[in-house]
């Protein structure tokens, strides 16, 4: 069975990183979906680079959809959101913003974040 890659159809498990096409795109993902992990990252960056299975692990195990920000592409939604460098993960819980990092994080710290608000 396919899945709507762009959207994400509400309730439905999204087993692959998605990719944002902007603000409204963004709010919608994070107001139809439980917890939502915001990856803004750059294709020039190494450590967003290093990060990336990572995330697509995460996205086929966890509960939380995996939401890709290009911050080349989307310049004024990452200065919305304070990203100063890349990567920044920033963690959505029942459409609110709760966490925010920069810089990669190890999987099992990311999943013990994600948890922490899927449980």
């Amino acid at each position: 069975m396919a899945t709507d890659a762009h959207s994400g159809t509400p309730g439905q498990s999204i087993d692959e990183p998605l990719y944002i096409e902007g603000e409204t795109h963004l709010e919608d993902v994070t107001a139809a979906h439980d917890v939502v992990l915001v990856d803004f990252y750059a294709d020039w960056c190494g450590p967003c680079q290093m990060l990336e299975p990572v995330l697509e692990e995460l996205a086929g195990e966890t509960a939380a959809v995996i939401a890709k920000v290009d911050v080349d592409e989307h310049q004024q939604l990452a200065g919305a959101f304070g990203v100063r460098g890349v990567p920044t993960l920033v963690l959505f819980a029942d459409g609110e913003q709760v966490e925010q990092h920069t810089g990669v994080l190890p999987a099992d710290r990311l999943r013990d974040l994600i948890e922490g608000y899927t449980e």
